[in-house]
């Protein structure tokens, strides 16, 4: 996909210069989070410190990891969980005190037992992509503290988001370091 070259209006860029994914097209994704950064959010270079980018990429991902059913109340039964396996963020755009962003969220693809997704974090004041942060996560049974099947209501919500999202018209920006 190609695009002017409007920073404002872009949102991934190949290494020509050349827009890949549109912001517009990454705003359609469904969004999990919307905050605005306080001044205690700062670092000493004056914009927001690393920390936070992880506090609000985590807050985000609780809300999606919820809306498939894995919320408060499946957690609290103390049968099931989920562990992260990997992450990596990237960092695009400083974020700064006052400004206001929102996470948007895609699923990449889905095992028995595993999920792997990526957010986007636009900043919603200046309109640029932010951050993205992707991980791969697995369910796991508390019990034996290992991997294990995905109960099947869960596992039909992730392949509806799924099915939509590999219905999208752009290619996911992945690190290439995870697989399912």
């Amino acid at each position: 996909m190609t695009g002017n070259n409007n920073q404002l209006e872009c949102g991934i860029w190949d290494r020509s210069g050349s827009c890949l994914i549109p912001l517009d097209l990454i705003e359609q994704l469904p969004c999990y989070l919307r905050k605005t950064i306080p001044p205690d959010y700062l670092d000493l270079m004056g914009h927001m410190n690393i920390r936070w980018y992880f506090d609000l990429f985590a807050r985000s991902g609780r809300d999606f990891f919820g809306s498939h059913g894995l919320n408060k109340d499946y957690f609290r039964k103390g049968e099931f969980g989920v562990f992260t396996l990997k992450q990596y963020i990237q960092y695009f755009a400083e974020v700064r005190v006052g400004h206001t962003v929102a996470i948007h969220t895609r699923l990449t693809g889905r095992s028995d037992k595993r999920f792997h997704f990526i957010q986007f974090m636009i900043n919603e004041t200046t309109r640029q992509l932010s951050a993205t942060f992707e991980a791969l996560i697995t369910h796991a049974d508390l019990n034996i503290r290992r991997a294990a099947p995905m109960p099947d209501y869960i596992a039909k919500k992730f392949d509806a988001t799924l099915s939509r999202d590999q219905k999208r018209e752009w290619e996911t920006p992945l690190c290439g370091a995870m697989r399912l």
